[in-house]
Formats: C-alpha cells, sequence, structure tokens
C-alpha cells in the first residue's frame, strides 16, 4: 500500500487538540509551501491565507466559530481568504509574476493576459467570489495532504460566519472574504474520534465507469 493511502487512512478531522503541542518552525514552512504549490485556475491563486497564532485574536474568534475549541487549541489557525472582484490589477500581477521567473517580457504574455481578463473581469462580483472561493479548497487540499505525511492533524472548518471573521480580521478592507478555516496541530490523547472507523461509502457506489 502507498504511503499516501496509508496518511489518508491515519487522518481524520480532530475535534481535540493537545493545545501543549505545537508545530516546529521548518514543518510550519513545509505546510506553508505544499500551499504555495498548490494548482489553481490559471494558476493565478486569487486568495491569501492568514496564519492566526495570536491567542486573543483566535479567542475572539472562538465564539463566532459555533464555539468549537480547535480555534484555540489547534497549534495554528489558517485562515483561506479568497479575493471577492478579481480586477485586471491581480491578472497583471501574475503575468509580471510570470514574466519575471520564466525570464520572458510582458509583452510576449499579453495574448494570454488578455484571454484572462475577457474571460474573468467582466463577471458579475457574487460569481467571481464563488470562482475564487473553489480555489482556496484546491489549496487546503495540498495542506491535508503535506500535512498527513507529516503526521501533523488538521480540521478542515466550515462551521464559522464568515462576515464576523472579515470583520475581525479586517478583511473587507482588504477586499477579501473568509472562505474556509484550517486548524492545524497535534491530536489530545484523549480524542475519541481518532479510534472510530473511518466512513466511506463503498467504491461500486462512489465510482461509475462510462
Amino acid at each position: 500500500m502507498s504511503h499516501f493511502i496509508e496518511n489518508q487512512k491515519w487522518r481524520y478531522a480532530t475535534k481535540k487538540f493537545d493545545a501543549a503541542k505545537k508545530i516546529s518552525a521548518a514543518d510550519l514552512e513545509t505546510l506553508k509551501e505544499a500551499i504555495q504549490l498548490s494548482t489553481s485556475s490559471y494558476g493565478l491563486q486569487l486568495y491569501r491565507v492568514f496564519i492566526i497564532e495570536n491567542p486573543e485574536v483566535r479567542a475572539k474568534l472562538q465564539p463566532v466559530s459555533w464555539g468549537q475549541s480547535q480555534i484555540v487549541d489547534a497549534s495554528h489557525l489558517l485562515v483561506f481568504a479568497n479575493i471577492v472582484d478579481v480586477q485586471e490589477n491581480h491578472i497583471d500581477e501574475y503575468v509580471q509574476n510570470i514574466a519575471t521567473t520564466r525570464g520572458l517580457s510582458v509583452d510576449d504574455l499579453k495574448g494570454y493576459s488578455d484571454f484572462m481578463k475577457s474571460k474573468i473581469v467582466p463577471l458579475p462580483v457574487d460569481q467571481k467570489a464563488v470562482w475564487t472561493s473553489k480555489q482556496t479548497y484546491l489549496a487546503l487540499a495540498n495542506l491535508m495532504n503535506a500535512a498527513a505525511e507529516l503526521k501533523i492533524d488538521v480540521t478542515p472548518m466550515e462551521g464559522f460566519e464568515p462576515e464576523k471573521y472579515n470583520e475581525i480580521l479586517g478583511f473587507n478592507a482588504l477586499g477579501l472574504n473568509a472562505s474556509l478555516v484550517a486548524a492545524v496541530g497535534y491530536r489530545h490523547e484523549e480524542d475519541a474520534t481518532q479510534h472510530y472507523a473511518k466512513v466511506r461509502k463503498p467504491k461500486q457506489e462512489l465510482f461509475t465507469t462510462i
């Protein structure tokens, strides 16, 4: 059996973290790099990731996260925030990054740049916000897979009030929206959930070959 499958069987949505155990600086950098390397539509990465370490800020976030203990007990709290209204400048920044990284001129990329702008910028803001929020889930997947390899627990969380997060973390002024939250750390030995059998649909029900 591959290590990847073994890791997937090991991981679960941790309900109780050991607040005394912290992720090392080296492991945190590995997790950040895994997120950085995530796939995204066009490669645009239209989101930012906020690593919340400040205990006072996390205490403010807990009540607007359904009171869940993971918010304050996990080693680190990651908030994925999508760009709400994608504009030409976001695409220009990406094209400049391509040019710099690959030793090209921006003019060489004008056709690709214009194509992206024509497909993205005219969309209604609500459609753009939905699309960019979906990109954060791709980044979350990389985080979870990398963490499982390091035997670090990750609990992805949608049980929170985005508007309150936006207010507390100042996202509105940045044109961002809290899309999802990931509590990262180490399972507590008292977390009974780790001993539960993993429940998934059988393959014959889940997959259809056409």
